[in-house]
């Protein structure tokens, strides 16, 4: 069974915000294989990012080691 998305925490709101912004951002994975890009959507499970090419990456939650703002 799916987990609900709650999108009461802040981890999701600061997501949503950048996805607002169209701020770019940095993802670190776990593999510590850096994505940079903007956030086009979030669900319970997944980020997608897409990078300066346009080009869409799908990315697990459980493999991120963090997202920052990109400075």
């Amino acid at each position: 069974m799916a987990e609900e998305f709650n999108t009461g925490l802040p981890s999701t709101r600061q997501v949503q915000t950048a996805i607002k912004n169209k701020q770019e951002v940095e993802l670190k994975l776990l593999t510590n294989d850096l994505i940079a890009g903007k956030v086009k959507w979030q669900d319970s499970d997944c980020i997608c990012i897409v990078d300066h090419y346009d080009q869409p990456t799908i990315v697990w939650r459980h493999a991120i080691a963090y997202l920052k703002p990109k400075a």
